[in-house]
């Protein structure tokens, strides 16, 4: 089948205004929890776009470790490419992809990095082997193989050979601070509801787009 023939017919009840919370993290922790019943694969994951130093967008998945009124929050190496295109340009949009549920949700906004409080719990109750691998990885640098990388493990490893392994100091986490937000379900006929929540003068207002 080419992929112009593929055809799915997403069925659901549908998505309205009377229908979801009037705070968009509560709506998105609604939909969260409801990934997660369904074991929706990674529902945590969301793919996050930034912009290089010549306006090129980028695009990868991460996972969001934490989601609040202060918005999105995720831990990279901050020398990284997404870490330094959010330092130049501190503004990203989050998509996350609930596609068994035929959902999708849309963040974008400002970014600040997480306190070291934060960066430093996270990393702390990670698995040792990924603490290691913090330290290991130079995150988005031209590898010759990937021995190069394994010999990188083993020094780490070496280097902190109990489970008190640190928080390395080009490690740290991100803050998307939603601005605004779109709830998309999936309906027949490609007739989608989008409801889409935005600031206003008493607080969130809610609308519906066309599909």
């Amino acid at each position: 089948m080419s992929l112009a023939d593929r055809r799915v017919e997403y069925e659901s009840a549908g998505l309205d205004v009377g229908d979801v919370a009037d705070d968009p993290v509560a709506q998105w922790r609604r939909w969260y929890d409801e990934a997660v019943a369904s074991e929706c694969v990674e529902p945590n994951a969301a793919i996050v776009a930034t912009v290089d130093a010549d306006g090129r967008p980028d695009a990868r998945y991460v996972l969001v470790r934490d989601a609040d009124e202060r918005g999105f929050a995720f831990y990279t190496n901050v020398d990284s490419a997404k870490g330094r295109q959010l330092a130049a340009h501190p503004q990203a949009a989050l998509t996350f992809g609930w596609l068994e549920l035929h959902r999708q949700v849309r963040v974008r906004g400002r970014v600040e990095p997480v306190t070291d409080a934060e960066a430093e719990a996270y990393f702390t109750s990670r698995p040792r082997a990924s603490r290691i691998g913090a330290w290991a990885s130079p995150q988005s640098e031209v590898l010759p193989d990937r021995v190069a990388l394994e010999a990188r493990v083993a020094e780490a490893d070496a280097r902190f050979p109990g489970d008190d392994v640190p928080l390395p100091p080009f490690w740290g986490g991100f803050r998307v601070v939603h601005e605004e937000l779109e709830f998309w379900q999936g309906r027949r006929s490609r007739l989608h509801d989008r409801l889409r929540y935005r600031p206003g003068p008493g607080g969130w207002i809610v609308e519906r787009l066309a599909p």
